[in-house]
Parts: C-alpha cells; sequence; structure tokens
C-alpha cells in the first residue's frame, strides 16, 4: 500500500510541472528589463530606465548594445526617464521600442533600429498617444507590444484605482500616420478580485499557432507612474488571437502561475516574454524580470501545450 500511494503521488506531481523552468541568467549590470523580443539567433533587451539597448546572443552572453541616451548616472532618474517597456521586431525587420506614454513628454517616445546596421531613428508619439486617451483609455501606460500579421498590437496595463487592462489593435506601421492610423480597443482579462490587480506587462505572438502570449503581474500601485511591493507573476496565453481583433473583451485560454511551475519565481516581477522554439507539444520562452533592485533576471521556461 505505502508503495501504491508513492507511485501516485510521483504521478501526480509529474502531471502538475508538465511546465518546466530550464535555467535562469543573472544580468546583474543592466538595470529594470522592461522589454525582450528574439530575433536571427539574438536577444534584444530594454530597460525602462536603461541608458543602452542590450543585446545578447543564444548563449545569453551580452554580444552588443545600442547607446540610445546620453547619461552620467547608471539609471535614468525616474522623473526623466523614457520609460522604454518593450520592444518587438516589425513586418520590415526593424526593432520597434516604445515608450509608456505614462508621463509628458518624457515617455511619449520610441525608437526604429536596424538589428544590422544598428541605425536608429527616434520617434515622438504624443499625437498617437493623445489619440488613445480621447478614444477611451483613462491612462496610458504601453508596457506590451507585438507584431500579427498585418497589425500591431499594444498592451495597455492599469492599475489598482483603473483596474482595466487592455489591448490596442492598430495599423504595423502607425508611428508614420499616427492621426489617422486605425485603434480598436479590447479589454483583456476580468479582474474581479478588489485586494489584487493583475496588470499585463508583456506580449509576444506566435506565428506557428496564432497564440498570443501575456506577462502579467501583481503589484501595489494605485496608478501609472509609481512602483509598488511586487506580487506574483503570471503567464496568460489567448488561443486564435486572428479571430478576435474585433471583440470587445477578451478573457485569457490559459492561465500559468508562474509559481506553480518553479519557486524562483517568487518575488519576481516578470515584465516581458518572448518565444525561442516552438514544437507541436510546447513552448519555450524567454522571461524578462525586473525587480526594482538596479538587476535583471532571464527566465528560460518550457510550457506544455496539453
Amino acid at each position: 500500500m505505502t508503495r501504491l500511494l508513492l507511485l501516485l503521488s510521483i504521478f501526480f506531481i509529474s502531471c502538475s510541472k508538465k511546465h518546466k523552468l530550464q535555467e535562469t541568467i543573472q544580468l546583474p549590470h543592466y538595470p529594470s528589463s522592461s522589454g525582450i523580443s528574439y530575433f536571427k539567433k539574438q536577444i534584444y533587451i530594454t530597460g525602462d530606465d536603461a541608458k543602452h539597448l542590450l543585446i545578447l546572443d543564444s548563449n545569453y552572453l551580452i554580444k552588443d548594445s545600442v547607446t540610445l541616451y546620453s547619461h552620467t548616472e547608471y539609471k535614468i532618474p525616474k522623473a526623466t526617464k523614457p520609460d522604454l517597456e518593450c520592444v518587438t521586431i516589425t513586418a520590415t525587420n526593424k526593432l520597434l521600442i516604445l515608450g509608456s506614454g505614462s508621463s509628458i513628454p518624457y515617455r511619449n517616445t520610441g525608437w526604429l533600429i536596424d538589428p544590422v546596421t544598428k541605425q536608429k531613428d527616434s520617434l515622438r508619439l504624443d499625437t498617437f498617444y493623445r489619440r488613445l486617451k480621447n478614444n477611451g483609455l483613462e491612462e496610458i501606460n504601453i508596457e506590451g507590444v507585438c507584431a500579427i500579421p498585418g497589425n500591431i498590437i499594444l498592451s495597455n496595463r492599469g492599475n489598482k484605482t483603473n483596474r482595466k487592462n487592455f489591448l490596442v489593435l492598430t495599423r504595423k506601421d502607425f508611428w508614420i500616420n499616427q492621426t489617422d492610423a486605425p485603434v480598436t480597443l479590447i479589454r483583456v482579462g476580468a479582474n474581479t478580485d478588489s485586494t489584487v490587480f493583475n496588470g499585463v506587462s508583456g506580449l509576444d505572438y506566435s506565428n506557428k499557432s496564432d497564440r498570443l502570449l501575456l506577462t502579467v503581474s501583481t503589484e501595489d500601485t494605485r496608478n501609472s507612474i509609481d512602483d509598488g511591493t511586487i506580487g506574483k507573476s503570471y503567464l496568460w496565453i489567448v488561443e486564435n488571437i486572428s479571430a478576435k481583433k474585433r471583440w470587445k473583451a477578451i478573457n485569457p485560454d490559459k492561465i500559468i502561475d508562474l509559481e506553480d511551475v518553479d519557486d524562483r519565481f517568487k518575488g519576481q516581477k516578470v515584465e516581458s516574454v518572448c518565444i525561442l522554439a516552438e514544437s507541436d507539444n510546447s513552448i519555450t520562452l524567454l522571461l524578462a524580470a525586473d525587480n526594482d533592485n538596479g538587476s535583471s533576471t532571464l527566465f528560460r521556461v518550457i510550457i506544455s501545450k496539453e
């Protein structure tokens, strides 16, 4: 009987651990990782108060960087930081980096960077972010971006006062003509627990399976500017996102509590996600975490599709 109970216990533990944290990578000298993207075996990381874009190779070794701001301090001060929260690869194979828009004028900025030549062009996003407010976003706090066929999706994070997350669907080159670029708002995820707020912090899209992946975290903050006590982090998965572009609201089809995957996620504020590889059975992801302590951590995770 004891042997049978032991075997049953092992079986249920193995079933509950179908997702796996493979590796953690410490970046002690890169502050506040907030956006991450993977393209042609290179990893691109931006930090909300970092002075440069960090480039890693497929072995997670620092390969290069692109200076974005000249500043004497290690971290750009909060009052004037551009708050670059997200990065993605566009349809023209450029890196698109966006500021959160949560403070005018410093955070209404962005960059378009050629990953091959490192040529960079700065963007002003005042017109587009102003249109988002006019279309119904009470507070602008863009924290995620990804490209899907024909479109760009942004995520706007709410807080404990403004308890709504939104996806913003727009044209794949919206920054070129910000006055006329279409804007569709889709509310994502219901927050029914009044004691916590699950805020969307990052996005990536799977061309292989038409899945939208969202990193989500709880944080004790009541506005779009201030940091708060770090809570828990989750991964949300929305299936068949292309068929839901006209929906008014979307709930995740799957919610993964990252602390249930591995205890090493405790106390980690996961900010962003990128897809490294995908098979019929699983997706390999790289998650970026910022714990407000001047360093960054990456997590390589395998997520089962079962």
